[in-house]
Order: C-alpha cells, then structure tokens, then sequence
C-alpha cells in the first residue's frame, strides 16, 4: 500500500514538473516574440522615415544645417578609421592575453584575481570608460581629441570582451588535441600556435567580432572624450578632430527641425548596414576557417 502512495506521489510531481515546463517554454516563447515584434516596430518606423532620405547624395555629401543638403560622409569615414584602429590595437592584445591566461598563466591566485578583474571590466558602463580616455589620452598624454584617443577609448572597452570570449573559445577546444601534439614531441607555444588556435579561431571570430560591433554602436564614449557633433572636413590624420556615425545621429535627433529626424533615420539606416555588413564578413571568414580545419 505504501508503494502505491509513494508511485502515486512521485507521479504527481512529475505531472507538477511538466506542467512548470510547458508554463515556462510559453513564458520564453511569448518574452521572444515581445522583443521580435518591437524590433519590427521599431525597424518599420525608421525604415518609413529613412528610405526616402537615403541616397547616393546623403552618403558623399558634407554635413548641413539645411536638413535637404546633409550628408554623412565624415561621420562614415570617422567611424571606419577609428573601428579599424580599435580592432588594431585591441583584437592581438586581447587574443594574446587570452592565450596567456588560459594557455600559460596556471592557476595561481594571481591568475584568478585577473580573471575577476577581467570579468568585472567587461560589464563597466561605457561612459566610465570615457571619463577614463579623457583623463589618459586627450589630458594626460596630450594626444587631443581626434581619432587616436578615440580609437583607444574603444578600445580599452572592447579588450575585456574579447579576453572573455577568445578564452571561452580556446578553452573548448578538447584537451585531447594538445596531447596529441605534446605526444609528438611539440613545444606547448608549438601547440597553441599551430593546433589551438586554429581550432578556436572561429570562436574568437565570433568574439571579436561582436566586440567591434558594439564599438561601432558606442556614442557615450566618444562624446566624453569630445568628438564633435558636427564636422564639415575628412580627417587627414589621427589627431584631427572626427566624429562618427553614433554622434552624427545623436545630433540629427536633438537639431529642432523636424525634418533633421528623418535625416537621423537615414544615419541609423547607414550604421545598421554597416553593422550587417561586419557581422556577414565575420561569418564568411569563420566559416572559412571552420572548413580550413574540417579539411585539414
């Protein structure tokens, strides 16, 4: 009798069980389609007022306080010179810090204080990392307001996230696969170089790439440091003031006119295809390399 009460009991908390799962997937399911269709919203209206504006003309032409004139291209060229510079001076010091902490560091104590500091830097709001370019680079080292400091600004804001995820990346790589080349007689800088590397470039792709994307999308940084909000001239060289496509927008979207907000639309149009266009590229180089490897 008492193995039917407790066959019975444990049945109804199964039911109980299931019955939380099924409530939970619809809970997810239902929080998923919230978010899919405000983005929809959100990408419809600005689509409404940005097309009409987009053109050839808007991509190639200086900025203007007639909203009919206004063009993008400093915000354009200011945003590719500093993410280039960013990915420059960032992606080798992130990755090869990955490599030395997970590969070569051990697991001391001095190794796990790094590794919360890391993890702590990575969720820093990203004005506090302007405060910290202002006082290093544009006052401390005399480097001025210009596309260097810009450039190591967002750079410092990237590394912890590419630290993190270049380390998760080599760290999925089986151990199998370093003592196999340990096996035959490779050195362990041998073995991160010529096997692990390769096996997590995808991963640290993936990683890097997201990380420049979020740079790419930064204003609160650049604006702290003094990019300027309205900039009439290419720059010449990475001291020159710049601005870039997050502040040629925030500044559309404060001018009183109303017709600067459809001209805003167009930049956020602009940014967005430059987004997807580093995401598809970041694909197609992973997927090369995820070949590369298969085949090799």
């Amino acid at each position: 009798m008492s193995d039917v009460i407790l066959l019975g009991s444990g049945g109804v908390a199964l039911h109980r069980r299931r019955r939380a799962e099924r409530w939970f997937q619809r809970a997810v399911f239902a929080a998923t389609m919230v978010g899919l269709v405000m983005l929809v919203v959100l990408l419809t209206q600005i689509g409404r007022q940005g097309l009409t504006w987009l053109s050839a003309r808007f991509l190639t032409a200086m900025p203007s306080m007639n909203p009919h004139q206004a063009g993008i291209l400093p915000a354009l060229v200011g945003s590719v010179y500093t993410v280039t510079l960013t990915g420059l001076l960032a992606v080798p010091l992130g990755v090869a810090a990955a490599i030395y902490l997970e590969e070569f560091s051990g697991r001391g104590r001095l190794a796990r204080a790094v590794e919360v500091n890391i993890a702590n830097l990575a969720g820093v709001p990203a004005i506090i990392y302007g405060m910290l370019g202002l006082a290093l680079f544009v006052r401390g080292l005399q480097l001025g307001r210009g596309v260097l400091s810009g450039a190591l600004t967002l750079a410092l804001l990237v590394l912890p996230v590419i630290i993190l995820a270049s380390r998760e990346a080599i760290r999925a790589v089986p151990s199998s696969l370093r003592q196999a080349a340990v096996a035959v007689g490779a050195t362990p800088w041998q073995t991160v170089r010529h096997h692990v590397l390769p096996a997590a470039l995808p991963g640290i792709l993936t990683g890097v790439i997201l990380a420049l994307s979020r740079a790419i999308g930064e204003a609160a940084p650049l604006v702290v440091i003094g990019a300027a909000g309205y900039v009439s001239f290419l720059p010449n060289s990475l001291h020159d003031r710049f601005t870039a496509l997050p502040i040629q927008i925030f500044f559309w979207s404060g001018m009183p006119r109303r017709e600067f907000q459809n001209v805003a639309a167009a930049g956020i149009l602009v940014l967005l295809a430059v987004l997807l266009s580093m995401n598809a590229l970041a694909v197609v180089i992973r997927q090369r390399a995820a070949r590369k490897l298969r085949w090799s």
